[in-house]
């Protein structure tokens, strides 16, 4: 028997990969497993060349479990190992720097085994004991037995083997004991050997027999060993392509279609991508793309080899030029990962352009599913913008499809304002803006329906990058401002009548913290609603950004601004207007009377300190204009409370403030109730 040290440069590898490996302790089966499949690999390529003359027979992996014993054994019957072999590839862990190793990878238990070719050794962070077991396919070969308990002392005798190949015995530590659980151990199987290429075995297949579950003589194979990138597309069919999505993703919606990847230069790459159903859940949707090194599982996070937006794709990318073991930073800087995402990013862009190409009317079908995709592309990647601009479609209310190009030809001669900008009027949701769509189209012009949820900052970025453009959603202000044309508007009120008309439906406004209204007045035409609530475009904006966005959390706890437009040219609100005139006439003109009075003194006090500079003023000519000020303010607040009084009694103001607000689906609660008795009231 042979006794020696393994040969390392650090005292002890053992501890490190223990204490440093653990968290993703997992992957040990992976390693030894792929380990395995390697061997098998090796000699079925030495007999293709005639290196090896014997029988190759049954080349599966099996996998098994003694639980009396602890153990877990995997187990090959490819080239195995003589002495030489196993002093020169166990017994030399050849690295350097330790304290360097440490530090570098001490997060990153991939990155250590990778690196450092310790696939075997990850057998460690799970073991007290590893033996091997195995024997040469060289003809004479001596079957040897190596064992090592963790320290770096080891035996290596002859033992009796009567086949060819490697048996990795694994005795587990006491905290590693779940791994002896067959499910555990069949759900990692699956996990990380679902497609390697030879047929990796699991004990034997169950059935239902005599009240409970037994094994049959059947093997359990665990893995597929030609997975559908494997293979040609021109040997495939739609549904082999569609059942191997169910394969994958079991409680997942058909996919809408998909790209076969085959590229052999500048790297490797194969694979299968599929678009989804997606929707408007970014999240949940993500690692559903499989990464694959020669058909072994690496990752299902591949934010660093694909594009953030691919993300959203499902599939699988198996490529031999990704290492097998790699750390994030790692792959965010390798060439080939780089190449290889714009090889990605082209293809998904050819595949959408060609279907919008050959067949518009399908690409229009799939366009709601396939909208937050490509939106999320063209925020995040402008090389993928510049493809997908050539086929991104706007919807309208009608439910009509345009490109970009299409609906800037169909919109400029209606919808380009006074100064020479192109208005994209849009709506959020058809129903609810129902009445201001409505108003748009009366103007002749053509309304987008932009209901998704990256809209908003797709909205900013297609205002940069068109050129004299703006999108206004059409309940952000009345029609006649969204599109300021030059033709003339109804007749304006005075400035003093407008403030007390505007004063009067304010007072009888809903207060909320929440919830803010501003009220103003414009002539809108007698065929116009009597008030038109909109919503500021530029807050709204921020605060559906907020919602998405972080560090914009400020925007999103401001209150809703709306603006209250009163139709100066409506029967409705003119006759609000001559009744309040004729009902607070009286109570109003010693008021008014004090305010002309107190107005003219605060601009001649005004005009006396404006010629003078802010250290000449004295503290008496302070005192005056701010005793001059709080009085008007003190004559303001009588006014508004004879004009708050009148309107609480008024049910006209009250139903034209409810009437809009129910329109906008701002009218609840106590407020909803009254609206009702009151409409009930004026029915009678």
């Amino acid at each position: 028997m042979q006794k020696g040290n393994i040969g390392v440069t650090t005292e002890n590898i053992f501890p490190v990969i223990k204490k440093f490996l653990y968290s993703d302790h997992e992957i040990f089966i992976r390693e030894i497993v792929s380990n395995a499949v390697d061997a098998t690999q090796k000699l079925k390529t030495l007999a293709g060349k005639g290196d090896y003359q014997g029988e190759l027979g049954d080349l599966k992996v099996n996998v098994s479990i003694d639980k009396d014993a602890g153990t877990i054994t995997v187990s090959d019957r490819g080239i195995g190992m003589t002495a030489d072999e196993i002093d020169k590839y166990i017994n030399q862990i050849a690295f350097s720097g330790a304290n360097d190793f440490l530090e570098k990878y001490k997060e990153d238990a991939a990155a250590i085994i990778g690196h450092f070719g310790l696939g075997f050794y990850s057998s460690f962070m799970v073991s007290d004991r590893v033996d091997i077991i195995t024997r040469s396919y060289q003809e004479g070969a001596q079957a040897v037995k190596w064992s090592c308990d963790g320290s770096p002392e080891f035996t290596l005798e002859e033992v009796e083997k009567a086949d060819r190949g490697t048996d990795i015995v694994m005795h587990l530590a006491e905290d590693c004991k779940e791994f002896l659980e067959k499910d555990k151990l069949e759900g990692l199987l699956k996990k990380y050997c679902h497609f390697l290429p030879v047929p990796v075995v699991f004990g034997k297949k169950q059935e239902w027999k005599d009240g409970k579950m037994q094994d049959t003589d059947a093997d359990n194979q665990i893995n597929d060993t030609t997975p559908l990138w494997t293979r040609k597309p021109a040997d495939l069919k739609d549904e082999d392509y569609k059942e191997f999505y169910r394969n994958l993703y079991p409680m997942s919606d058909e996919p809408l279609f998909w790209i076969h990847l085959n590229v052999d230069y500048p790297f490797n790459l194969t694979g299968v991508l599929y678009f989804p159903k997606i929707k408007n859940n970014l999240d949940l949707q993500r690692n559903k793309i499989q990464l694959y090194c020669n058909q072994v599982f690496v990752t299902d996070q591949v934010e660093g080899i694909v594009p953030d937006f691919l993300t959203l794709l499902h599939g699988t990318i198996d490529s031999p030029d990704i290492p097998l073991n790699v750390s994030r930073s790692y792959l965010q800087s390798d060439s080939n990962v780089k190449k290889i995402s714009g090889y990605i990013t082209k293809k998904v862009a050819d595949r959408l352009s060609s279907l919008f190409k050959n067949d518009r009317k399908e690409f229009e079908e799939k366009w709601d599913d396939l909208k937050i995709f490509i939106s999320y592309g063209m925020l995040t990647e402008e090389d993928f913008y510049e493809k997908a601009k050539a086929f991104f479609l706007l919807k309208d209310t009608e439910g009509k499809y345009y490109t970009l190009e299409e609906y800037q030809t169909l919109i400029k001669d209606q919808q380009t304002n006074k100064d020479g900008q192109l208005v994209y009027l849009y709506a959020s949701d058809r129903d609810e803006h129902y009445t201001y769509i409505d108003a748009a189209k009366t103007k002749g012009y053509n309304v987008l329906l932009l209901d998704g949820q990256l809209d908003t900052p797709l909205v900013q970025m297609l205002e940069r990058k068109l050129e004299k453009t703006t999108f206004a959603r059409v309940d952000a202000d009345v029609i006649d401002r969204l599109i300021q044309k030059e033709e003339a508007k109804g007749e304006e009120l005075e400035a003093e009548r407008s403030a007390n008309l505007s004063a009067v439906f304010e007072s009888q406004m809903p207060k909320g913290d929440k919830t803010t209204y501003h009220v103003e007045t414009q002539a809108l035409g007698a065929e116009a609603m009597p008030i038109v609530i909109t919503q500021s475009e530029y807050m709204r904006r921020m605060k559906d950004m907020a919602r998405i966005q972080p560090g914009m959390g400020f925007y999103g706890e401001m209150p809703d601004m709306y603006t209250l437009v009163l139709n100066t040219d409506s029967e409705l609100v003119k006759s609000v207007l001559s009744d309040s005139e004729a009902a607070t006439e009286e109570s109003l003109k010693p008021i008014e009377a004090e305010l002309r009075g107190l107005r003219a003194r605060k601009a001649v006090l005004q005009s006396e300190q404006d010629k003078k500079k802010y250290d000449e003023i004295t503290d008496a000519e302070r005192e005056d204009m701010k005793k001059c000020t709080d009085d008007i303010e003190a004559e303001e607040s009588k006014k508004r409370d004879v004009l708050g009084a009148y309107a609480a009694q008024n049910d006209l103001v009250h139903q034209l403030i409810d009437l809009a607000l129910l329109q906008n689906g701002l009218l609840k609660g106590e407020s909803l109730t009254r609206f009702v008795k009151r409409s009930v009231d004026l029915l009678k």
